[in-house]
């Protein structure tokens, strides 16, 4: 093959030769494997002796002349193979010599300790079950470049182990969540991710074309209304795990692509949703970690200890020393903006500034895990109103270590004011807001018919695995995070 480097060539060379021998290593289709590597470390009492199977990737490569050891990784971890010609046959010894680090391996063998006490499998067979044509990164120690990391989520687990800790966690978490709402006798249900219209959050959609329907359609920004037609038509608990997109910015918190927990329960408001939050993490944690103290970056969380609950308003007071209770009208609201100069657009008003000094001043310090309640109807479009106070809603978003982690309403079922409110958002579109709302015409139908009571929440799970893993970054938590391809030669 052209373009190779010297270390690629010898590789290709040693295929082309096993092949030419009659030896093509990617013609075996299978290799019974009967232990694993953590079971021979963890079990080694009994397994002492015992006749196994192992197979994974040569990691280490020690030639002693007449014997050879090397460590093989598989899933669960590494385990040490010695190699002797007088064991496996001198033909096999010399086919066995040709091997290289970063090839995967069968090797049948007794488990035994060596006389510096490692524990080992005597080999009596290697069968090459994969020739790797790569060589694996300088000394194998590790994949440095952290971009390199995340586009080569496949060497970074081959060669960063560790990282495998935080996606095994990933999936007790998961499991852990859906324990918990099956508990409660939940549904989980799925519904499209294709839509005609995008809706449920403040978000850039991403746009595609059906061919044969010929027309305009969206991945979704969230279920949520989906969901709630499935609660109008008699589904009292409904949850989804599924993906949303949503065409916006990358960074340490935002993935355009993201896995989200959306629940809803019927005869319950935000009051019950904050109950079961709270519940549903603190028995996750507990149940992944064995406790409910997390590390997250230089902050010891415990989420063992009752929540806070904090209004929107008295946040922005205590932080900001700006008293929206004061604030009576948007232009006030925009002069007491510019004099503590936060930025807003022009269509902003009263609530939409208020959002923005909580952004700016009040947000990082919310460390304790913390229900910041009350939200602004301007910024609320699916929520009810709090009757004795109609300029704010009954929503909560929940925060951890200054990151937001839930997002939860008493659901507005008022199909008049959600039509309002589909008119302010529509409003909002034709003055350039492209997160606005669109008006969905037949879920305004479907709560005609009479929704429940509902409480709902959403939690994004990759920041779920952050503050449970103790991650700086959502792309540590996805195996492959959205990134802008490279060409071929700078891969």
């Amino acid at each position: 093959m052209d373009g190779l480097n010297e270390q690629q060539q010898i590789r290709h060379d040693k295929l082309k030769a096993l092949q030419t021998a009659g030896l093509d290593p990617f013609r075996h289709v299978k290799f019974d494997v009967t232990a694993l590597s953590a079971d021979i470390h963890g079990s080694f009492e009994q397994m002492d002796g015992q006749a196994v199977s192992v197979a994974g990737r040569i990691m280490t490569k020690r030639d002693m002349g007449k014997a050879s050891f090397i460590d093989v990784q598989d899933h669960g971890g590494r385990i040490q193979s010695y190699v002797r010609g007088d064991l496996i046959g001198a033909e096999s010894y010399e086919g066995f010599k040709q091997l290289d680090i970063g090839d995967i391996v069968g090797v049948k063998g007794e488990v035994f300790r060596t006389q510096k006490g490692e524990i080992s499998v005597r080999a009596s067979e290697v069968t090459l079950l994969a020739k790797s044509l790569q060589p694996l990164p300088e000394k194998w120690h590790g994949l440095r470049d952290v971009d390199a990391r995340y586009r080569k989520r496949y060497l970074d687990l081959i060669v960063n182990p560790d990282i495998k800790d935080v996606f095994i966690k990933r999936t007790a978490i998961i499991k852990a969540i859906r324990a918990f709402l099956d508990g409660r006798g939940f549904l989980e249900v799925d519904t499209p991710i294709l839509q005609t219209i995008p809706s449920g959050a403040a978000a850039r959609p991403f746009v595609t074309h059906h061919n044969t329907l010929d027309m305009q359609m969206y991945l979704r920004i969230a279920p949520e209304l989906a969901l709630k037609r499935l609660i109008i038509g008699g589904f009292d608990r409904v949850y989804e795990l599924g993906r949303n997109f949503r065409n916006e910015g990358i960074s340490t918190r935002h993935n355009p692509e993201f896995l989200m927990l959306e629940l809803y329960q019927a005869y319950t408001d935000y009051h019950g949703m904050m109950e079961l939050t709270e519940t549903m993490l603190r028995e996750v944690a507990q149940t992944v970690l064995g406790t409910t103290r997390v590390s997250c970056g230089e902050n010891e969380i415990e989420l063992g200890k009752p929540f806070a609950r904090l209004s929107m308003v008295d946040a922005v007071k205590k932080y900001a020393d700006v008293d929206f209770s004061q604030i009576n009208t948007t232009e006030e609201a925009r002069a007491a903006a510019k004099a503590s100069h936060v930025k807003f657009e022009p269509h902003h008003a009263k609530g939409d500034i208020l959002s923005l000094f909580f952004e700016e001043f009040a947000e990082k310090h919310l460390i304790e895990p913390t229900f910041l309640i009350d939200y602004p109807v301007e910024i609320s479009p699916l929520t009810k109103r709090i009757p004795d106070n109609p300029e704010y809603t009954e929503r909560f978003e929940l925060f951890i270590a200054g990151r937001e982690m839930a997002n939860a309403y008493s659901e507005l079922n008022d199909p008049i004011d959600q039509r309002e409110r589909f008119r302010h958002q529509e409003s909002l579109r034709q003055a350039g807001d492209e997160e606005a709302n669109m008006t969905d015409e037949d879920f305004l139908a479907a709560v005609e018919y009479g929704m429940p009571p509902t409480g709902g929440m959403g939690i994004g799970i990759e920041r779920l695995v952050m503050l449970l893993t103790n991650a700086a970054s959502i792309r540590d938590v996805i195996f492959f995070p959205t990134m802008k391809p490279l060409g071929r030669q700078d891969i």
